[in-house]
């Protein structure tokens, strides 16, 4: 076509398997992938933690989740109450294995929220502790604390590693980069050669820990292929330099415990059966089992009947290994077999050739049984490593299924390969968005780019988070993060995200939707794990393209986040936005808190924790004028797009209907967001700005109303008409201005942190609003710069709350002018 061109782009999965029509394979069929992101602990584990209000005695907490290097825990004796549970830091917080207390002659004290319900502190604990789990020791304390155990395999790190084509001997080598468990090893010795280097996954079953081959009778011998490159002296000399830096340069042994137990096999040498070369796996050929080592181990060896060979292709298998199988397994299930080289002929029969070679069919007993409940499917699409360049991992298409076996076409490599053979449970496929979230390299396909023109729909941004840093700055509306980023393993690791279905929905999203959204999503990358979430809330809306216009990215506020192309569809409208989704697991709770205030719904509506009974919000017993009151953004109801500004939000047109709408609806509309903003919409039923025609209205006709409108609004304070005492504004015997009463500060509000500007308002009648001071990170500083025109516009108050609120931060002000000023 025209305007077309081919040529490389930056590579999006989401458009990739939207232009292809496919689907990508489920994250859970990836099961070494799984293993990898575990850090160790795991929810039941119980372990002694200091208690917060007296820093002095310690109590038994149990794990109730974990998220990289952060830990929920929740003190022995709540039982099922939820109220108590805390989030800590396995860096910072004070946490120790069970007997730690005993060992160390610390005090262990019931916590007073719980202590009236353990009257026998010694047989409470009795009862607790047997057959309890303790937290690894390893993980809390020394060198190790907090490292996921895949960080331990660090650059510079020893293994061992069995020479899988000629021999069982090993030899050690060194790790040169860890790519998500991902291992780049060098033979030791040859520390300026790359040409042996080799890409194995750390789970392997031939790759140990420093000291395995001795404890398991292997010699340590470097393999043929590099034996020649020095002398017997030399390699003995490196032995002995790798002894005595074992220490320095080993890894945990308990790093591989979860690496795939090998079975035994039954197979004698001369068997012939049928297999799949680890190093060409293209085809399916005759082979022979060469060798027999032990009860673990044989050697085959592909079949190749010309005289004039001088290699061979022969490898060592296991029991379980993957690309063995039973003679007759291709024509059983429709498959080509490859004959081997020199056989006479072009249709290969086993009958034939068994008769000719004078040997037996391995049995089907020797064979591990195949398996097709793995998740993948025909068209799927997964991250596949090149056996041809292992440094290369290409998107992956399953062309074929077979028990456990897939056949995948590789795109994007620098050299075309034909469709490689691998098992469900190879450890060189991976996940959708596996480099990306390893930060490797994922080789693009070339793709034809059609320059297609889009008609854009501008959403002018809604407004932004308040902070310190905010109103330090003048007020910029920049967001301030509540920590560091949290880089765990390499990866970014979301815990399960919870849909906590009984919590109060808002105005946006469908009730009846929202139950139907499945109990839980990930644990995985946090960017596909979260992009996910919003897209089922997304579809779960009254509105999508309302939903997905209050997630957009505002650009002109700081990113500190991912942006993520999201998509919506609204009455035969397609909708996209970019959308910032965090990418580190200590921002996962917050990200999700601050997305359910911005959609108006409980906090607690889906987040990393599970509502069990009740919700610590008490959702479901506020009214949604007193919910939004608090948690909820009183908007400018808005009807249509208003014209100009910065924004994302693009929309795919389609044909314009010749009719017109009807302009009633216009002015219905206007006269809505200039009256009340109370909502007396029953829960759960569609509600909100600009009403069921704000997506159909014609933009031509209200842009030019809507830009003027907004800047009135701008110039002047809001006007309301109330129609119930919730949203009337306080009158004089309601708020009493108390000047005669003078606030006595103990310290400078200037020094204030957030949690001091916390607690001085939940001593204050606009306890309720300390949630918001506290979300959005407002100190001494900050509080001393708010007004009440800022407060209204950055918080979203309604006047009375902004009054009410103004009239505290006013007797700040004055006190610290008459006790601090000076």
């Amino acid at each position: 076509d025209a305007g077309s061109s081919v040529e490389e782009m930056e590579f999006n999965w989401d458009e990739y398997l939207e232009d292809t029509g496919a689907t990508a394979a489920p994250h859970g069929s990836f099961k070494h992938v799984d293993t990898s992101l575990q850090n160790g602990f795991a929810p039941g584990m119980k372990l002694e933690v200091a208690v917060k209000s007296d820093q002095n005695t310690y109590w038994v907490a149990t794990i109730i989740t974990t998220c990289g290097q952060l830990l929920l825990l929740r003190y022995d004796g709540y039982g099922e109450d939820r109220k108590a549970d805390f989030w800590c830091d396995i860096m910072t917080a004070d946490l120790h294995p069970i007997g730690w207390c005993e060992q160390n002659k610390k005090i262990l004290k019931v916590p007073e929220g719980i202590k009236d319900k353990i009257p026998d502190q010694e047989e409470f604990l009795q009862r607790v502790l047997k057959g309890a789990c303790s937290a690894p020791a390893n993980l809390l304390e020394g060198l190790h604390r907090g490292k996921n155990p895949l960080d331990l395999i660090a650059p510079g790190s020893r293994l061992e590693l069995q020479n899988v084509r000629d021999s069982l001997e090993a030899w050690i080598v060194n790790v040169i980069e860890n790519v998500g468990g991902r291992l780049k090893l060098r033979y030791e010795g040859l520390e300026d050669s790359d040409k042996f280097d080799q890409w194995i996954f750390y789970l392997d079953p031939f790759l140990h820990q420093v000291g395995w081959a001795a404890q398991h009778g292997y010699s340590l011998q470097p393999p043929l292929a590099i034996r020649s490159l020095k002398s017997e002296a030399d390699w003995q000399e490196i032995l002995k330099k790798v002894k005595e830096e074992e220490e320095e340069s080993s890894v945990p042994t308990d790093l591989f415990k979860d690496k795939p137990v090998i079975g035994v096999h039954s197979f004698s040498e001369g068997m012939k059966l049928e297999a799949v070369d680890p190093m060409a796996p293209f085809v399916i050929s005759p082979a022979t089992v060469l060798k027999v080592y032990n009860e673990k181990y044989f050697m085959i060896e592909i079949d190749d009947l010309r005289p004039e060979r001088t290699t061979s292709q022969s490898y060592i298998c296991h029991f379980n290994s993957a690309g063995i199988f039973p003679v007759q397994w291709s024509l059983k299930n429709g498959l080509h077999l490859s004959p081997p080289p020199g056989y006479p002929g072009q249709d290969f029969d086993w009958a034939d050739y068994l008769k000719q070679c004078g040997a037996e069919a391995a049995p089907q007993s020797c064979f591990p049984l195949l398996t097709s409940d793995h998740g993948f499917k025909e068209n799927m699409k997964l991250e596949a490593v090149n056996p041809v360049d292992p440094e290369e991992v290409c998107i992956a298409t399953v062309t074929k299924l077979k028990d456990s076996y897939l056949w995948l076409q590789l795109e994007g490599s620098k050299k075309p390969v034909p469709d490689c053979i691998v098992s469900v449970e190879s450890m060189n496929i991976f996940p959708v968005g596996w480099c990306e979230t390893n930060g490797y390299q994922l080789r693009p396909p070339r793709k034809a780019i059609v320059n297609k023109q889009k008609k854009i729909a501008v959403v002018q941004p809604e407004k932004q988070v308040l902070s310190s840093r905010t109103v330090h700055d003048g007020l910029k509306n920049q967001e301030l993060n509540s920590s560091d980023s949290v880089v765990i393993n390499g990866k970014y690791c979301c815990p399960k995200i919870y849909f906590n279905h009984r919590c109060f929905s808002g105005p946006y999203l469908n009730k009846g939707r929202i139950a139907e959204l499945p109990q839980s999503v990930g644990p995985g990358n946090c960017v596909l794990v979260l992009k996910e979430v919003l897209t089922l809330l997304i579809n779960a809306a009254y509105k999508p393209s309302r939903v997905l216009r209050e997630l957009q990215l505002d650009e002109e506020a700081a990113w500190h986040g991912h942006g993520e192309t999201l998509k919506a569809k609204y009455k035969g409208k397609s909708y996209r936005a970019t959308v910032e989704v965090v990418r580190t697991a200590d921002r996962v709770a917050d990200f999700c808190r601050k997305t359910c205030i911005k959609l108006e719904c409980c906090p607690n509506l889906f987040g990393p924790q599970m509502v069990l009974d009740k919700c610590s919000e008490n959702c479901s017993v506020l009214t949604k004028t007193k919910y939004t009151h608090y948690y909820g953004k009183r908007k400018n109801k808005r009807i249509g797009r208003p014209p100009g500004g910065h924004s994302n939000l693009e929309v795919a047109m389609k044909k314009p209907n010749k009719r017109r709408k009807r302009r009633k609806h216009f002015f219905v509309h206007k006269k809505k967001r200039c009256s009340t903003s109370v909502d007396n919409t029953p829960v759960g039923s569609p509600q909100g700005s600009g009403g069921e025609e704000e997506d159909d209205q014609d933009e031509s006709e209200l842009s030019h109303s809507l830009a003027q409108d907004r800047d009135k609004r701008k110039r002047k304070l809001r006007t309301f008409s109330f129609s119930d005492d919730e949203n009337k504004p306080p009158s004089p015997k309601d708020i009493k201005m108390e000047v005669a009463e003078k606030l006595q500060l103990d310290s400078n509000p200037l020094e204030w942190s957030v949690a001091d500007v916390v607690r001085f308002l939940k001593s204050t009648d606009c306890a309720p609003l300390a949630r918001i001071f506290l979300d959005q990170e407002i100190d001494g500083q900050a509080l001393l710069l708010l007004t009440l025109p800022t407060v209204q516009e950055c918080m979203d108050l309604k006047l009375g709350p902004a009054i009410k609120l103004c009239h505290h931060i006013e007797r700040v002000k004055l006190a610290f002018y008459q006790q601090f000023a000076n």
